[in-house]
This record gives structure tokens, C-alpha cells and sequence, in this order.
């Protein structure tokens, strides 16, 4: 159901789409495939409750998103659930990262509302400037199937805590969380208008949040293909924009690493979420004094880990998230054999018994033997699928890390200081991770480079995104 108005209905076309477990490859519920004329009931709703939300007192919208968080906290794990059966990860991942991180979004943008500040500019004795930011309207949010709830509230949160009010599509992938978190506004009393979510595809409801004239920015995570799309039609328009898109990110690992901390943070970047995550360290660059050592290792924990079905506590490694996402990760399993790639363990479809028996599981997958420009290392494969490299100098591997189109993230493992700010510096990624990994502070920005992105998100400047600066000028 789209929730719309403050209402559950149904699209006005009464066209419904499979959603399709991917565990068990199979359909187990109904999700809406609306069109512009749903986007038009949403855009309608969203601008007749605009004037009386953004003029709420900031204290009480706070109150209203805070509510929400609590909620999330206390259904906790139905939400796991629900992300878990729509997105194939293991229940146990949502319940100790994706569904708190999407209850911490909604806290920490609705007290930040409460304490953003304005500046204010004394010029001499002659005048004093100071700045105001206004929220700028009905704005489209579009989030993408990998981290379903996390990511939806990344973008809603922010939004709603400026005073903006929404017209949201989440992935048709991964619609439950969200179908859920609608239900969640209702029993927060969230006001009507304020939020609606309207589900579909991105060509029909996608493009229409895209191309409505009411609407007056546009926030979206996806593909950097899409992502192209979406400013095509935006840029015109001269919607505000944020866009955060691909990335092929390189993990990079001197000699002079904890070693075991490296290997260990190496795993998880590799493989968390079966790697369906856009900061995955999926090229990874090791020093070539250990570099043997590394890739023993790193093998043969690999190949330890569980692939099965996602409610089971043991499994470590999900289901992909549809079965044209599986054949499209395979495909560059092969892509890297042709290349001359050598696969050290992995690179097959697995079939679970029981339940699971049609799901779309795939081995996680480490290859060697590859140039850092084959296709295999510059194009996104957003599955279970890294590459490891040697190296042999500083330039040497910051030309490796910066040589795809892609600038999202980047992770560095040295214990030398000097080091580590010599090549952050030089790396052409949004976000560096030194000897971490997914490590978040929801005060800083967030964002890439090149064609993982235009603008941030995060911190100030979500909010800033949202608004409107205006500065008055008065003379003294």
C-alpha cells in the first residue's frame, strides 16, 4: 500500500508487482506499481501540509521524529525481519547495524534541528549580515534496495527535520521496511502530508518525482547510470540535487599494518551485506613484502565463511538480491577469467537445502592475477567479488586506488601517521577510513567524487541541502 496523505491506499491504477523473496526465489507479497498520477496525489498532499509543518515550532517536529525512532527501536525485530526476507541479508546483520542505524538517522537529524545555527557578519561599524535557511519545499527522496530502511531514513530524516515535506520512493526491490515505517508515522501522529511514500519502479514513478515541476529538490542513492538520468532531467529544472551514486572502492594495506586487524576489517569490507553495499572494499592493494602472507590468509578465512539461509545465526553470507542481480555477479566472475584473472576460492552459484533450495546465493569470491584497468577492476559488481593486488610503492598504488571513474570511498592500513595523511591526501575519494571501516559520524559529511556523486549528505549538510540561505543585510 502507498501511504499517501497520512493514509494506506491502494495506486490508483490497482497494478500491483511480485516482491519476490530472494532466499527462497519465489513471491511472497504485493507491492504498488504507481505512476504519475500517484505521484500527483502524493505531490498534492505534500504541499497543502508544507506551510503547517514547516511553521511548526522545531521543538515539536523533533518530538514528532524522535517518536518515530522509538518506535523503530521497539519493533526492532519485525523490521530485521521484514529487511531481511526483502533483501535476502542475514536477519542478525539488520538487527545489529541496519535498523539501528535508521532509528539513530532519525534522532540525531531531529535534535540536530533544534541546535543548527545561523552566522552572523558585523561589517565595521556600517551594517550587520546575518543568515537565515528557510525549507525549501516539496522535495522527491529515492533510496535503493541494498540498505532498504538505513538509507530510506538517511534521506527522509534530514528533510522532514528542516521542514521540508516529502514525496519518498523506495527501492521496488526492498518496499517492506518502508510499508512498515508508514505504519509507524501513523502511530506517531505524524501529520498528514507531511511523508508520503509511494512505491514502483523508477521509470514510472521514479522518473515522474523526477520530472513533477512541484517538486523542487531531489535526493537520490542508486546507480551512477541512474544517477546520470535523474540530472538530465533535473539539471534543466534547476531542482537542487544530491546525488550519491557507485563505487569501486580500494582498500589499501602497507606492510607496517596491524596485520590482524587489517585482515580481519578486510573480511567485513569485502563481503558484508554479500558485498552489496557501495563502500565495500572490493580492489584490494596489499604491499608485496606481505602480500603472500595476505592472501593466504585472507583465502582461506573466506572460504570459512557461511553462505546460507539468512535466518540462521550462523550464516555470515545472504542471498543476493534478485536472481538478474546473481547472473549479473557471475557474469564478471567469468569476465575476470577471460581478463586472465585466477580464482582463489569461490565464484559459484550455491544451492541451500530446504527452504532456501531456489535462492540466489553466490560464494564469496577472491581473484588475483588481474591489471588494475581490466573491466573487472573499474566497473561496479556490488556483490561477494574482490580482487587483491600487489604493490611496491606509495605512487605506485595511489595510481592503482584512483584510476576508475568511481571516487566514493577509500581505506588505508598503516600504523605510520605520516603515512596515512600523505595518502589520504592524495586519494580521490569522498570518505577515507584509516585503519577502519564503516566507522560513522552522523556530524560530518558524506558523499564522493568524480562518478560516485554530486553533493553531501550527512551532518550540516543534509540540512543545508533542504534549505534555502538567506542573508539580510541591515544597516546600523
Amino acid at each position: 500500500m502507498n501511504y499517501i496523505n497520512g493514509e494506506l491506499i491502494e495506486p490508483r491504477a490497482k497494478s500491483f508487482l511480485e516482491n519476490i523473496n530472494p532466499a527462497e526465489g519465489k513471491p511472497y507479497s504485493l507491492v504498488p506499481d504507481s505512476d504519475a498520477e500517484d505521484i500527483q496525489l502524493a505531490t498534492e498532499a505534500a504541499q497543502r501540509a508544507f506551510d503547517g509543518w514547516s511553521a511548526m515550532p522545531v521543538e515539536k517536529r523533533s518530538a514528532t521524529l524522535q517518536k518515530i525512532a522509538d518506535l523503530i527501536d521497539r519493533d526492532l525485530d519485525q523490521l530485521a525481519l521484514a529487511e531481511s526476507t526483502d533483501q535476502g541479508k542475514p536477519v542478525k546483520l539488520a538487527k545489529a547495524v541496519d535498523i539501528p542505524r535508521a532509528s539513530a538517522n532519525m534522532r540525531f537529524f531531529a535534535t540536530g534541528a533544534i541546535h543548527f545555527a545561523s552566522e552572523a557578519h558585523i561589517t565595521g561599524h556600517e551594517a550587520i549580515n546575518y543568515t537565515t535557511h528557510t525549507p525549501v519545499g516539496v522535495v522527491g527522496c529515492i533510496s535503493p534496495w541494498n540498505l532498504p530502511l538505513y538509507l530510506f531514513t538517511w534521506k527522509i530524516a534530514p528533510a522532514l527535520a528542516a521542514g521540508c515535506t516529502v514525496v519518498a520512493k523506495p527501492s521496488e526491490l526492498t518496499p517492506m521496511t518502508a510499508f512498515l515505517f508508514s505504519k509507524l508515522c501513523i502511530e506517531a501522529g505524524l501529520p498528514k502530508g507531511v511523508l508520503n511514500i509511494v512505491h514502483g519502479v523508477g521509470p514510472k514513478a521514479g522518473q515522474a518525482i523526477v520530472e513533477h515541476p512541484d517538486i523542487v529538490a531531489i535526493s537520490f542513492t542508486g546507480g551512477t547510470v541512474t544517477g546520470k538520468k535523474i540530472a538530465t532531467t533535473a539539471a534543466p529544472m534547476f531542482k537542487k540535487l544530491s546525488l550519491e551514486l557507485g563505487g569501486k572502492n580500494p582498500n589499501i594495506v602497507f606492510a607496517d599494518c596491524d596485520f590482524e586487524q587489517a585482515l580481519h576489517t578486510s573480511i567485513q569490507s569485502s563481503f558484508s551485506n554479500q558485498g552489496e553495499i557501495c563502500l565495500c572494499g572490493s580492489r584490494i592493494f596489499v604491499e608485496r613484502t606481505i602480500y603472500d602472507r595476505f592472501v593466504k590468509e585472507f583465502v582461506s578465512r573466506t572460504a570459512k565463511l557461511t553462505v546460507g539461509d539468512p535466518h540462521d545465526e550462523q550464516t555470515k553470507i545472504g542471498a543476493l538480491v534478485s536472481e538478474a542481480h546473481m547472473h549479473k555477479v557471475l557474469s564478471y566472475v567469468e569476465l575476470a577469467r577471460q581478463e586472465g584473472g585466477k580464482v582463489l576460492t569461490g565464484g559459484r552459484q550455491v544451492k541451500i537445502d530446504g527452504r532456501c533450495t531456489n535462492g540466489y546465493f553466490v560464494e564469496p569470491t577472491v581473484i588475483t592475477g588481474l591489471g588494475h584497468m581490466c573491466r573487472t577492476n573499474q566497473e561496479e559488481i556490488f556483490g561477494p567479488v574482490v580482487t587483491i593486488m600487489p604493490f611496491d610503492t606509495e605512487d605506485e598504488v595511489i595510481n592503482y586506488a584512483n584510476s576508475t571513474g568511481y571516487g566514493l570511498s577509500a581505506t588505508i592500513w598503516t600504523e605510520n601517521l605520516k603515512r596515512a595523511h600523505r595518502v589520504a591526501a592524495q586519494l580521490k575519494s569522498g570518505i577515507i577510513w584509516v585503519n577502519c571501516w564503516l566507522f560513522r559520524d552522523l556530524r560530518t559529511p558524506f558523499g564522493g567524487m568524480k562518478q560516485s556523486g554530486v553533493g553531501r549528505e550527512g551532518g550540516w549538510e543534509a540540512l543545508r541541502f533542504f534549505t534555502e540561505a538567506k542573508n539580510v543585510c541591515i544597516k546600523i
